[in-house]
């Protein structure tokens, strides 16, 4: 008899998959693989249907259609592949700090775009706001309030944003990422104890192994939901976006476009252009604007996650 159930942990071809109250260790079907591969079969957050077998460990058998995917594009010796990150995902949260280290603007503006993309929920959160205050770190994070993004302001130290962010987590998948040295592990610890400790031990495995053997993994809340821990990435590419829909993924440009006299407006120098218009009359923000120009036209800075 079949059972369902969610994997929670992918390794090498080896799939933990919690179903029935209890974690099986399980592999693909042999007829699941066959085919073309151009991106991955299944992965973390996949809902599945497996055979469990008399040693203990499973078999999945099926894979469940998928809610939403958080992918990336892998570039490999025999052409792009789909790698898919996380399915089935909630939310996204992207901590960043704001300061030690600085906020990288442009970094956080590729990942709103990404999130928008393949439509999974993104909320800012801005970390370490006790060595700045609260009134500066929200003068550095405001323009994304404005525009419609939610934003919370966190400190592991004082508890700041703690029950905010818990309350958010409650009952959900989520992703949190962001830039090195943002204080993820000390924001984890603060929802959780133990959480972020956790969570960092398997990315130091996960960093000292080799790149085929990297694991992905979901952590129970103690409060139900999940968070779920990614190897870091040395770059992340815009997956499947033509330069010509970039606009759509700028909250603030979308009312715009339509109204700009060429259909197929860059928004650079055509005349009778409504988001050149709303940059002139300041309706919108000119870093998030040089933002999209850098993407428009591949100027973007390297992008590494973890």
């Amino acid at each position: 008899m079949k059972s369902r159930g969610q994997i929670i942990r992918s390794q090498s071809g080896f799939y933990t998959v919690r179903a029935e109250s209890r974690d099986i260790v399980c592999v693909l079907r042999g007829k699941l693989k066959k085919g073309p591969r151009l991106g991955d079969v299944a992965s973390v957050g996949d809902w599945v249907k497996i055979t469990c077998l008399d040693d203990g460990t499973g078999i999945i058998e099926e894979i469940e259609p998928r809610k939403s995917l958080f992918v990336r594009m892998a570039p490999l010796p025999q052409g792009t592949y789909q790698q898919i990150l996380v399915a089935n995902l909630d939310q996204v949260l992207f901590v960043f700090a704001c300061t030690q280290p600085a906020p990288r603007y442009g970094m956080l503006d590729r990942y709103l775009v990404i999130a928008e993309k393949q439509k999974i929920p993104a909320t800012i959160v801005a970390n370490k706001v006790d060595l700045v205050g609260v009134e500066l770190a929200q003068q550095m994070f405001e323009l994304y309030s404005q525009i419609e993004y939610k934003v919370i302001y966190t400190s592991a130290r004082t508890g700041e944003g703690i029950n905010e962010v818990k309350k958010l987590l409650r009952n959900k998948i989520s992703l949190l990422t962001g830039p090195s040295g943002v204080g993820k592990t000390s924001l984890l610890n603060a929802v959780q104890p133990g959480l972020g400790l956790e969570v960092r031990n398997v990315s130091k495995v996960t960093k000292k192994g080799r790149h085929t053997t990297v694991f992905r993994e979901m952590f129970p809340l103690e409060e139900d939901g999940y968070v779920v821990d990614t190897p870091g990435w040395k770059a992340l590419a815009l997956w499947d976006i033509e330069p010509e829909e970039l606009d759509g993924y700028f909250p603030e440009f979308r009312s715009l476009v339509k109204d700009c006299q060429f259909s197929d407006c860059t928004h650079v120098h055509e005349p009778g252009c409504a988001v050149l218009a709303a940059l002139d009359r300041g309706d919108i923000f000119p870093s998030r604007y040089q933002s999209y120009i850098r993407m428009r036209f591949g100027e973007d800075e390297n992008v590494k996650i973890g």
